[in-house]
Formats: C-alpha cells, structure tokens, sequence
C-alpha cells in the first residue's frame, strides 16, 4: 500500500507540466496553440491529459525552446528554489537529480514581443488580402 502511494507521489500530470511550463515563459494558450497549428481548445485539452503522445510532446518542448524532458521532469518545487537561487544568464542544465531552469527575462520578454509582433503583422496581411 505505502508503494502504491509512492508510485503516484512520483507520476507527474505531463499535461499540467506543460501548462506550468508554458506559464513560467509567459506564453498564453493562443500564442501556443497558433505556433503547433491547433486550437486553443485542443491545447486546453492536452494540458488537462496524465499523459501526453511523445511526438506532440516534442513539438511543444520545441516550440517552448526547451527538452521534452525539462517538461516531463518539471518540479514546481525544485523551481522555484533554483529561481530564488539562480544568479546566472538564461541557462538551462540537466542534473541527474534536477532539472535547472535559469532564465533572462529581458531576453524572453524580447522573444515574446517579437512573437507578438510577427502576429500582428500576419493579421495585418490577412486583413489586407480580404478587402
């Protein structure tokens, strides 16, 4: 019985791990959903799944500009004590019993902007072509 509950304590929700990472990089569900070419629906759908397909993994960790593993191994609690503890540039490490996530907001602020702004500028074209 005690293994039983260890071996839940230990499964990770993928799904939520997604959601926890894609908040950390202030992405919102649309921005994500137009990078992989789906709905917003379908990516609420996938952050609310235990388990999620490898492959779709991997695109999400690629369009997140981190590891599938990063994702699958995320921590809240080993997080937030490396960001309380982090005092280096935007680095991401894979330890053996953690995973480290350290990021320069000033560059993901500027990533995030340029996203935005590739956006709007697509539906500035689409808006164009339809008059």
């Amino acid at each position: 019985m005690v293994a039983e509950k260890t071996d839940k304590v230990k499964k990770r929700h993928i799904g939520r791990n997604v959601q926890r990472v894609r908040m950390y990089f202030g992405v919102k569900q649309e921005a994500l959903a137009a990078d992989l070419g789906i709905s917003q629906q379908e990516v609420s759908r996938i952050e609310q799944q235990e388990e999620i397909e490898e492959e779709v993994l991997s695109r999400i960790a690629d369009v997140l500009g981190v590891s599938p593993e990063v994702i699958r191994d995320f921590d809240v609690e080993r997080a937030i004590y490396n960001i309380n503890n982090s005092y280096s540039d935007a680095t991401i490490t894979e330890g053996s019993t953690a995973v480290v996530l350290q990021i320069n907001p000033i560059e993901k602020i500027v990533e995030l902007y340029e996203r935005l702004l590739k956006s709007e500028r697509e539906k500035n074209e689409l808006l164009k072509n339809n008059k």
